[in-house]
């Protein structure tokens, strides 16, 4: 195969992954706002451990988020990739990114399930 020849998709199955894709985003939009709803019903209670998990599953639900949305603008720039080099660069600096943002997101993990620990162990 010519990797710089025209990479071209056949006009139903990129309507059917158009279609597909659409379905994920509000699947997503709609994960998202329960989510949200979830964490925020934790609000207003005064205890360390649940002030903890509060904080904890707010990071979880923007982690999710925001890796859902990177993958998702990969979907998208992989509909409209021109050639097969076009989808390995991409591709590449998707795995790239990816492995970057996990990477911070252990690190605040980390940090936030240490900060519950000392806090549910603190003396009153």
């Amino acid at each position: 195969m010519d990797q710089k020849g025209p990479f071209e998709i056949p006009p139903e199955l990129r309507s059917m992954a158009e279609a597909s894709f659409d379905q994920a985003r509000k699947a997503f939009e709609t994960f998202l706002s329960s989510a949200q709803q979830a964490a925020s019903s934790l609000e207003g209670r005064g205890e360390a451990a649940r002030a903890s998990a509060k904080d904890f599953s707010v990071k979880a639900v923007s982690f999710a988020e925001k890796n859902v949305a990177a993958s998702l603008e990969y979907a998208e720039q992989l509909l409209r990739a021109k050639d097969l080099t076009d989808v390995m660069k991409l591709h590449s600096n998707y795995v790239q990114n990816q492995m970057k943002v996990l990477a911070e997101q252990a690190r605040e993990i980390g940090e936030a399930v240490t900060r519950a620990a000392m806090d549910i162990t603190k003396p009153k």
